[in-house]
């Protein structure tokens, strides 16, 4: 079973330069939302998870030599874009996923980008979308082609990206750090965001030299529940940063 709650911490990146970055990650059960997630921040493949488990893991990472941190929602909706208020108006932008071998699935995925499309001409936001086309080491049995895949992106403007959770972390990587970029590139665009950043005990800085974004119309989500917490070290440790310590709940099988 995958619970999900799970903390990062890299000292070497002073917290006052920190942009953040709200990610909401869709799709229906078994599309691999989890699978991504968690290959995303600690490099490794789950093959077992609880599907009606959900809640936030946060990273910082370093996208085009700027740190961020990432916040990433890993939801579990059990009837699909209907109760999504949740996350509407917390989110910097979406991650909607889908299996390549199921039908079903890309289906789902339509339902969700119609579902955001709608949210976003009420509100008159354009908020980035990414779809992602999942589980590509299942190739011999695809249902839905590529150009199916990136047709539907197209329709509502998002990013499309085919990739595999258990295969290649780069990919997973590229994907999750285009949708930090994606979401800059949309404040940059915004009339939306004050003309003055103010941090908490830190003097006033213009835009021209705060963060890249920030997200001062979205709400804090309530605090995940307490759970019993076991400490395991990521991957990341060969990397030039600093080791994360991935704090995680109990039930992982991570290859």
């Amino acid at each position: 079973m995958f619970g999900k709650g799970k903390t990062c911490h890299f000292a070497a990146v002073p917290e006052r330069f920190l942009a953040e970055c709200n990610l909401v990650v869709l799709g229906v059960m078994g599309s691999g939302k989890s699978a991504l997630t968690v290959k995303f921040l600690t490099k490794r493949f789950i093959s077992e998870y609880d599907p009606n488990l959900e809640d936030i893991y946060s990273s910082e990472e370093i996208v085009d030599h700027q740190p961020v941190m990432v916040k990433v929602m890993d939801t579990a909706d059990q009837d699909g874009p209907v109760n999504c208020e949740r996350y509407l108006s917390w989110a910097s932008g979406f991650l909607v996923v889908y299996s390549i071998d199921n039908q079903q699935s890309f289906q789902g995925c339509r339902r969700y980008l119609e579902a955001l499309d709608r949210h976003s001409k009420a509100l008159h936001l354009e908020v980035p979308v990414l779809v992602l086309g999942n589980k590509v080491d299942m190739e011999r049995y695809r249902q839905v082609s590529k150009c199916e895949g990136a047709s539907l992106a197209a329709r509502f403007g998002g990013l499309f990206y085919e990739v595999s959770a258990c295969l290649d972390f780069l990919s997973v990587q590229r994907v999750f750090h285009d949708a930090v970029r994606e979401v800059r590139r949309e404040a940059d665009r915004s009339p939306l965001f004050p003309p003055l950043c103010v941090g908490e005990d830190r003097p006033l800085v213009s835009l021209a030299s705060a963060p890249p974004f920030a997200t001062p119309a979205y709400k804090e989500l309530p605090t995940p529940a307490t759970a019993k917490l076991i400490t395991v070290k990521s991957s990341r440790a060969q990397s030039k940063r600093r080791a994360p310590t991935l704090t995680l709940l109990k039930g992982f099988k991570i290859f």
